[in-house]
This record gives structure tokens, C-alpha cells and sequence, in this order.
């Protein structure tokens, strides 16, 4: 580590991949003092909700194991950040000083209002408590209660595959493309395995109401269910725009090239909800972790009073878990555009395996020794971090 005397105070808040890696990560200098805020006291492996949801995994590690010697945990949400007197201030009334913030308080599941009954009856895997009400009420269900899943992304697929592993019922209704974030060789296999598995797979259908045993579509048609589970469309909080910061459409932070805000340059962003130039990344762990790594970088140099450098993610692919014994990992060149490469089956589920276990060995790596992550030119995979998720 590099020795200093002046202490400065960063506060991060979120405690995801993004955030944890950053606060890690911060302790490259001994003279910053990080403080963690986030609103649960444990981590939870997003990635592995679907897991936890079927009943297979516990998605949630003590911070404990996690978090660097000197980093302070503060167990509460953060409502909004006072740039003026650089503070955050806290749901319990309590407020911090900060002279930098790293805002990586990630994404959330979005149910829409605008579809009656969804708020009420669907379920959502999105975040760990909704998943925990999602996992007792299965446990509930006869094994061959029939289950509609809604949203035909990544999300959807693993939480659809998850259940059919388990001889479940399930259909899955898309709104559009199967898994448009693969290319045509990764949505076949994703399919092939679906319609092996007994998935109803329903591309065109579009949810038009949620009811408490059905969901009815907008061609009018109805299908039973004992359970919705809702997995369309993300959304992110709303902090920064309650704290008068610009944000883009979706509610994310918009920054600069180097993840600082545009609106003040002792925030930068890091994770699903930072907005580099209006032109924000896949929501994804695979680009968490990268911008948690490049959102320390920059307050270390806004520290030592140089210029951050451009933040860039170098993508590897998409890999979907489908069930415990299979998957399919999309290979992609490094903005993210799919290739015609693709590998399914028992390999593709390894390797989804280790990419779920290495997200978590990255922030692990940087409490031990902060610094060590060395993030390479694009095309090349970063030590210790996953390489597609």
C-alpha cells in the first residue's frame, strides 16, 4: 500500500459487486477512510437468485468474508446526497461526511403499474427479499403446480430453466424474442433445451393483466397458474435524481467517460446505475465489477489530483445457466455484440459456475490485497474477475 498522512473520507453506496469492489479497492491508499453503506448486512450473489429461489443455494455471504480491514459497514439506506455540504444522509437520521462518493447502488426489478394485478399477485426474483417470498411461497405450491414466469431475457431463462430442472410446470412468456441478448446459435440452444425440458415458451405473448391464478394476454387469451413470477424490465433507485444529479431516462447517473458525475466531480458512479456519456452498459455482473475496479481508480486520481482515466468494459459473452447441468455461454466480441461462437451443455454450465464463483473471488482478492485487480486493454481478461455473466 501506498503510504500517506491526510485522511479522506469516501463513502460508497451499495454494497453490490460494483460497490464492494470499489471499497475494497479503495485501500490502496491508507489515508482514505471508506465507509459502506447498504441496506442489507449481508452480500447477496444477485446472479444466484434464481438459485436460491428453486431452493438450491444461499445467495447471501457475511460481509465478514468480504469486506477489507478499515472498511466501516453502515447498515441503512441512503436517502440522499447533500453535495452541497457533501453529506449522505441516512433513512435512520444519521448523516456522513464524505469528501468523495462512489453512488453504485445497482438495479432493481421493475413490475409495471401500468399492468392491473401485477403489483398485486406477481412475484419478482429481482431482489434478495422478494426472493425470499418467492422461495417460501414455492415451498408451499403442490410439485406439479403449474408456474408462468414473464420476461424472456437472461433473468426469465434461469429462473424458468431453474424450476423445469425440478420437474416444475412452467411456461414462459417472452413479449418478444427468446433471450435477445444472444446471438441465433445461443437463443436455439437456449430453446432447444426448454422444449426438452417441458418449458412452454410463448414469444409472442404480451402480459396484459395478473390475476391471482392466471395471467390474461392482449390477444385476450388466459393462462392458469398457480404463481407469476416477474422478471421484464429493470429500474434503478432513484437517489441521485432525489439528490437534484442528473440522470438519464432510466433513472441512472449520468457521468463523463471516467464514471464522474456531470454534475459534480466528487461522485462517480459505478455499477448498473452509472451512465458514462448517456451511453450506459449492459446491466450486468461482468461490467459491475469492471466499473467497481475504474470507479476506485478514479477517486484515487481525483485524490492525487490527476485525471481519471476513460472507463471501458471489454465483454467475453453471455452465459445462461439452465438448470444445474446445463447452460450456454454466447460468446461475444468486447463491446458486446454477439458472435456465431457458442458452447451448451455440461460445459457451459462449469464454466457459468466458475464465472459465478470468480465474481465473488474478485472482491475477496481486493480485501486481501487492494490493488492486485490489473484491468487489461479490451479482448483481455482481467485477473481474478469473470469474464461473462
Amino acid at each position: 500500500m501506498v503510504e500517506h498522512s491526510t485522511l479522506h473520507q469516501v463513502v460508497v453506496i451499495g454494497g453490490g459487486y460494483a460497490g464492494t469492489m470499489a471499497a475494497n479497492r479503495l485501500r490502496v491508499r491508507t489515508d482514505v477512510g471508506v465507509t459502506l453503506v447498504n441496506s442489507r448486512p449481508k452480500f447477496v450473489e444477485r446472479i444466484r437468485l434464481h438459485q436460491y429461489v428453486a431452493g438450491n443455494y444461499d445467495a447471501a455471504v457475511d460481509y465478514g468474508t468480504l469486506l477489507g480491514d478499515g472498511v466501516r459497514l453502515v447498515v441503512d439506506d441512503a436517502t440522499r446526497v447533500d453535495t452541497a455540504s457533501r453529506t449522505v444522509e441516512l433513512r435512520s437520521g444519521r448523516t456522513l461526511d464524505y469528501d468523495y462518493v462512489v453512488y453504485a447502488v445497482g438495479s432493481t426489478g421493475a413490475i409495471p403499474a401500468s399492468v392491473p394485478g401485477a403489483a398485486d399477485f406477481a412475484h419478482s426474483v429481482a431482489e434478495f427479499e422478494a426472493a425470499e417470498r418467492l422461495r417460501a411461497r414455492l415451498a408451499e405450491l403442490p410439485a406439479d403446480a403449474p408456474i408462468t414466469v414473464v420476461g424472456g431475457g437472461l433473468t426469465g431463462i434461469e429462473t424458468a430453466a431453474e424450476l423445469a430442472d425440478q420437474g416444475r410446470a412452467v411456461t414462459l412468456v417472452c413479449g418478444g424474442t427468446l433471450a435477445p441478448a444472444l446471438g441465433d446459435a445461443g437463443r436455439r440452444s437456449v430453446a432447444t433445451w426448454l422444449s426438452e425440458h417441458g418449458v412452454t415458451v410463448l414469444e409472442t405473448g404480451v402480459v396484459a393483466e395478473v390475476r391471482q391464478d392466471a395471467v390474461v394476454l392482449t390477444d385476450g387469451s388466459v393462462r392458469q397458474g398457480a404463481l407469476t413470477i416477474w422478471t421484464a424490465g429493470f429500474g434503478v433507485p432513484g437517489l441521485a435524481a432525489a439528490s437534484g444529479l442528473r440522470v438519464d431516462a432510466l433513472g441512472r447517473l449520468l457521468t463523463d467517460e471516467a464514471l464522474v458525475s456531470v454534475d459534480d466531480d466528487r461522485v462517480v458512479a459505478a455499477g448498473d446505475a452509472a451512465s458514462p456519456s448517456g451511453r450506459p452498459l449492459r446491466m450486468s455482473c461482468q461490467a459491475a465489477g469492471w466499473l467497481g475496479v475504474q470507479a476506485a481508480d478514479a477517486v484515487l486520481s481525483l485524490i492525487a489530483g490527476t485525471a481519471p482515466a476513460a472507463a471501458q468494459v471489454s465483454f467475453a459473452g453471455s452465459c445462461v445457466s439452465l438448470g444445474r447441468h446445463a447452460g450456454t455461454m454466447q460468446y461475444a466480441d468486447p463491446d458486446d455484440v454477439p458472435l456465431d461462437s457458442v458452447l451448451d451443455g455440461p460445459e457451459a454450465a462449469e464454466i457459468k459456475e466458475k464465472l459465478c464463483r470468480d465474481a465473488v473471488k474478485g472482491i475477496t482478492m481486493e480485501a486481501r490485497d487492494p490493488g492486485v485487480i490489473v484491468l487489461k486493454k479490451a479482448g483481455q481478461e482481467a485477473a481474478g474477475m469473470s469474464a461473462a455473466s
